[in-house]
């Protein structure tokens, strides 16, 4: 998985957890119409080895999964298989969980662990970056010389916290920008650091170019900069790779309303 693929899937996740599977049950294709093609529903128990976030789900967890088929057709046998679980507990049925997407279970390694501490402990910083939704404003001023100036560009969050882009161009220099997440536009601000939640929210939120319609500087020639400036923001940040669906696509039904199981 890519980093925003993790990301996507931690940022619903009320607990991740480290688990092992000790037993696994097939939902009747019927009763689970939902599963994607190659795929099957399964019903899991499993130990809980290690919390990483979250409250306490108690040893012994129990949700749904839904897993590829293996390469001959059939339900693969998960038993003693380490695990974590991006998820939510399921109220009043302690210990019974409901993955933040159907394939919220990935299989442990020292590799997916390592690379995903990480992106909790951003997540629960009280001073994480806010989640950007889009590009309100942008503005060009130029300076007193030649080649001097700098593009504001203001982005909107779900809540109206600040955050805003700053590019600064100087006579003869390279272009420099930032991101600031205070009501002060600081000019010495600088880029996220790449696989950080700070470059998440703006390579996996920000359009990929400036909206004409945010542009608000006078002259033609200030929108042509700014939106110059911005494509360099844009560029500089690279793509935002995903080799699934973000999480929003949906989570497992709960298992409040699971159907007993087939095998």
């Amino acid at each position: 998985m890519t980093y925003a693929d993790l990301v996507d899937l931690a940022l619903p996740a009320k607990l991740v957890v480290k688990a092992q599977i000790t037993a696994q049950s097939t939902i009747k294709p019927g009763l689970a119409t939902d599963v994607a093609p190659g795929k099957v529903r399964l019903y899991f128990e499993a130990q809980t080895t290690a919390l990483l976030i979250g409250p306490d789900t108690g040893s012994v967890l129990r949700f749904l999964a839904d897993v590829p088929l293996d390469a001959r057709g059939k339900v693969p046998r998960l038993r003693k298989l380490p695990v974590i679980l991006m998820a939510a507990p399921v109220a009043g049925r302690p210990g019974e969980l409901k993955l933040v997407t159907p394939d919220a279970m990935l299989p442990w390694s020292p590799e997916l662990e390592n690379r995903l501490r990480p992106i909790l402990t951003e997540l629960v910083n009280p001073n994480v970056p806010p989640p950007v939704t889009g590009v309100r404003e942008a503005m060009h001023v130029p300076g007193n010389l030649a080649g001097e100036g700098e593009t504001q560009v203001f982005l909107s969050t779900p809540e109206g916290q600040p955050a805003s882009l700053s590019i600064v161009r100087r006579p003869g220099q390279p272009a420099t920008w930032g991101v600031s997440y205070s009501e002060i536009v600081d000019q010495s601000a600088r880029p996220p650091r790449p696989e950080t939640i700070g470059w998440y929210r703006l390579a996996c939120a920000l359009p990929a170019t400036l909206p004409a319609r945010s542009v608000i500087s006078g002259t033609a020639e200030d929108r042509r900069i700014a939106a110059e400036d911005y494509a360099q923001v844009i560029r500089e940040l690279g793509p935002c790779t995903r080799t699934r669906l973000p999480a929003a696509s949906g989570a497992v039904p709960a298992s409040t309303t699971t159907p007993a199981p087939a095998s």
